[in-house]
């Protein structure tokens, strides 16, 4: 009898995938070399359905940054641009695309069109300082997108109160503003027609990507929220609106549902359901993955997957009697939250820790991210006082291998593991007595 592992549909999404990001890249290297310019957004409010009626090439320098320390081009990118005068301390990305930029726009995965326009939001301060680099030493026109933040924790508010109405038309105006500014830039009208269709894309994909995260309820995990979340994330940003993205999705979820109704896991041996805090150690991502795998550690959720996917993961549905409105509503929530979830992750526990089954919860703050790790110690203690779940906190970075100790760190998540395992047989002597 054949291996279930041997059907079609096994890791069929991962396949996929890794063939869309390889088109993507091999799009943009395409445009370098035609002398197209390209349109540099960020995950958190990237307003890609915008950019897609003019028919701009999209680069998300957070990844194709975060791709150089996966195929490990980092180091000489980082002391590039150290070289340059950047201070070892602040971000990876930055410095990694910096070094990008004066190459050329040579990447590993090909060349990458010049930043011709910018669009950048207050979801991150870094978005800011970096694109101020673009505008700098390449004269990047910029548009900056100001989202209003939450007040607090639990203020989140909603389509028909008074205060998200306000916000909602600060939002909008600024949309329209973007336009026109598009509109200049490529000598292009902006058609409402062809947003409608981008949202009815980006309705698909949103819709799907929200039942593949709820599937994770499920035990065994269908997917794991750090290697394979991490693959998804990717195609939701640069397929974002797309027929391709949208199609991705919706195969994605079949391929999940089809591993529900079959009993099979993500991992054969299955034994911690972890959710994760931070972003992830690109410098040695599958061996990262890995010192939990080994385990039987399975992430079942994640942060990254809320503030990586630019809130796509809420499901919200594009109104489309009337797309830029709800653009604008939908923009407000999506930036809005993923703030959230990077400032307050332990309410993200707090919300899934039962229906996902968590049972640990590892804290990840890295050298040159502030934005997602200030606050982590703090959010670790208030999620100690509130629940009794275990928790690892390690620290290392998402780009520069030089302050990764593989040894340290390993010693660290095998005394975790020490510790869950032998809170759990003396939960279960307890149960038996």
């Amino acid at each position: 009898m054949s291996s279930v592992k041997d059907n079609e549909m096994w890791r069929r999404g991962n396949r996929e995938g890794s063939a869309l990001f390889k088109k993507w890249f091999e799009g943009l290297d395409k445009a370098a070399n035609e002398g197209q310019w390209g349109a540099y957004v960020f995950v958190m409010g990237s307003l890609a359905e915008i950019l897609q009626n003019f028919d701009l090439p999209i680069v998300f320098p957070e990844i194709t940054s975060l791709q150089t320390a996966v195929r490990h081009k980092a180091p000489e990118l980082l002391n590039e641009a150290e070289d340059h005068g950047y201070s070892p301390d602040i971000c990876g990305y930055v410095k990694a695309d910096y070094a990008v930029q004066v190459r050329g726009g040579q990447h590993p995965q090909g060349r990458l069109p010049t930043p011709g326009f910018a669009v950048l939001t207050n979801a991150c301060n870094t978005y800011l300082k970096w694109g101020e680099i673009w505008e700098r030493i390449l004269d990047t026109p910029l548009f900056t997108l100001d989202v209003p933040g939450t007040r607090s924790v639990g203020t989140q508010c909603w389509p028909g109160d008074e205060q998200f109405e306000r916000e909602k038309r600060y939002v909008r105006i600024q949309l329209e503003e973007m336009i026109a500014q598009c509109e200049e830039l490529t000598g292009k009208k902006f058609d409402m027609d062809k947003l409608h269709q981008t949202l009815t894309y980006s309705n698909r994909m949103s819709a799907a990507w929200k039942e593949i995260i709820e599937l994770n309820k499920n035990n065994p995990a269908v997917f794991n929220a750090i290697s394979d979340g991490t693959a998804y994330l990717g195609v939701n940003n640069v397929w974002r609106g797309t027929k391709e993205g949208a199609e991705y999705f919706e195969r994605l979820l079949e391929e999940k549902q089809w591993m529900v109704d079959e009993g099979v896991g993500a991992h054969d041996n299955e034994k911690h359901r972890l959710a994760f805090i931070g972003v992830p150690c690109y410098p040695i991502f599958r061996e990262f993955t890995e010192l939990f795998t080994d385990w039987g550690g399975v992430f079942v959720t994640s942060t990254y997957m809320w503030f990586a996917s630019g809130g796509n993961n809420l499901g919200f549905q594009y109104n489309l009697e009337d797309p830029l409105d709800s653009l604008a509503e939908v923009t407000l929530i999506h930036v809005r939250d993923s703030m959230d979830s990077m400032f307050h992750p332990e309410q993200i526990v707090y919300s899934c820790m039962d229906e996902f089954g968590i049972d640990g919860v590892v804290y990840h703050p890295i050298k040159s991210c502030r934005t997602t790790s200030t606050g982590m110690a703090d959010n670790r203690r208030a999620l100690m006082e509130e629940t009794d779940l275990p928790s690892l906190f390690i620290e290392s970075d998402m780009m520069d291998k030089r302050v990764v100790s593989v040894a340290q760190m390993k010693n660290r998540i095998d005394a975790f593991f020490e510790g869950m395992e032998m809170r759990k047989a003396a939960r279960l002597q307890e149960a038996t007595q």
